[in-house]
């Protein structure tokens, strides 16, 4: 028997005893329905009456069986008014079929359906010659919805909604390899992060250089985070530098804290706290409003319970003050903290290194990428973190990972050569144009003040 008959054979199984259930009930409401005395002691008494009270009639009484007849009437209750009517109250009537299984409840009008999450990328390109080092930021997804990736020297981007490659620029070999790439809010400017410690600005639509920041730190650059106008660069030198692109001296606050090499940064929705993640297994929280170009900056927060570097950070876009950190090979721990008090909300162990992190920004959900054993991509609830699903294809771990502009479709890359495109946060009721962004803070790229 084929698995389509066993399993068509086994249902109709499972509905034969409910259908008999439902006989065996109709049987019993019909006997509910009818009274039915003991007739032959009835009659054999209701006899015995008549025929004494007969002789009664015939003029033949005596007192003890007046009595005696009086008593047996009551016992008999033999009062015909009441022959056939109830002793007690007739029992309640039984449904047939329940009607809630005739027809399922309404749904709730809040409830939405089940979100069906693809378990495997719905586009993979090929990504030679990709670093596969843990500590760099090589991939980035743009609001003008272009994705840039950085292969050894060269810098390509490829554009979403056309699907479409292009080449940006390839550096020189004494300066690369490129080892951090991070687009401008406007979408079309981008800054690179260079071996040589320097930072190249460039415009994205017009293939052309804006201008380079040197001096800035003494070794690679291998993080790169915006806040409007100001980019902000970590480095293998563990030194961290706001720069002000529109101005000639752009470098305008250091940030002093980490001991090694930082490789995550990322400013909250406000723009008023960043998060930076090192070498050194250290979190720091520093905030804008305490910047001085005078003198580096001290920390707001200095987060020590990691065992392992870390590079993944992701701000909650629902709870400005609640940052998500994920731990290397030594660690595999997400952690949660308030960077208002500084406290660890919660640690989950993950079993495996947390390469990146990214919010679902349309539901309570975050999405982790991981290293070896299993080189997959974990999508939790939140604030349960119950995993939702497993996202795996890649066979190298998950080492870079970014998110469309709609916050629907992220992409990832790893050690394999493999860019990956996953549909993991649904998909958009409607697609809207990612909203424009000013262009003014860039409007001086062109001539320095």
């Amino acid at each position: 028997m084929d698995a389509g008959s066993l399993s068509s054979s086994s249902k109709a199984k499972a509905r034969w005893p409910l259908q008999e259930r439902f006989s065996q009930r109709k049987n019993s409401q019909e006997n509910f329905d009818r009274f039915i005395p003991n007739r032959s002691a009835m009659d054999f008494d209701f006899a015995h009456y008549m025929l004494t009270k007969a002789k009664e009639n015939s003029g033949v009484s005596s007192p003890s069986r007046e009595a005696y007849q009086k008593r047996l009437a009551e016992a008999m209750n033999m009062n015909r008014t009441r022959i056939l009517a109830f002793k007690n109250k007739p029992p309640t009537p039984v449904e047939l079929i329940p009607k809630d299984i005739l027809s399922p409840p309404p749904r709730c009008k809040s409830s939405k359906p089940k979100r069906y999450i693809p378990r495997t990328s719905e586009r993979t390109l090929d990504a030679p010659d990709i670093q596969d080092d843990f500590y760099l930021n090589l991939l980035d997804w743009g609001s003008s919805n272009v994705v840039a990736i950085a292969l050894s020297n060269t810098v390509y981007i490829w554009d979403a909604s056309v699907g479409s490659a292009s080449e940006l620029v390839t550096v020189d070999e004494e300066d690369g390899p490129v080892t951090s790439v991070s687009w401008a809010p406007d979408g079309k400017h981008i800054a690179i992060g260079l071996n040589n410690s320097s930072v190249q600005l460039w415009d994205s639509t017009a293939s052309r250089p804006l201008r380079t920041l040197r001096g800035i730190h003494q070794a690679r650059v291998g993080s790169l985070a915006w806040n409007s106008h100001i980019l902000t660069t970590g480095g293998m030198d563990g030194r961290i530098v706001n720069n002000d692109v529109r101005v000639r001296s752009h470098t305008i606050e250091t940030y002093r804290g980490h001991q090694q090499e930082v490789c995550g940064l990322k400013w909250s929705g406000s723009g008023q706290q960043l998060a930076s993640g090192g070498n050194d297994n250290l979190i720091h929280i520093w905030d804008r409003s305490m910047a001085s170009s005078n003198m580096p900056t001290q920390w707001v927060h200095r987060l020590e319970e990691h065992r392992a570097a870390v590079k993944a950070l992701a701000w909650c876009p629902f709870q400005g003050n609640l940052l998500a950190s994920g731990g290397g090979g030594s660690d595999q721990c997400i952690k949660f903290w308030n960077t208002h008090t500084g406290a660890c909300l919660n640690t989950v162990n993950t079993g495996s290194q947390v390469c990146g992190l990214l919010w679902n920004k349309n539901e309570r959900e975050l999405l982790s990428s991981h290293g070896f054993t299993q080189n997959q991509l974990t999508l939790w609830k939140y604030p349960s973190m119950v995993k939702i699903t497993e996202l795996t294809g890649h066979t190298s771990r998950v080492l870079f990972m970014t998110q469309s502009p709609d916050g629907y479709t992220v992409a990832s890359a790893a050690g394999d050569e493999t860019l990956r495109f996953w549909n993991v946060f649904g998909t958009p009721e409607v697609s809207k144009p990612a909203p424009k962004a000013s262009s003014e803070p860039f409007a001086y790229f062109n001539r320095i003040r």
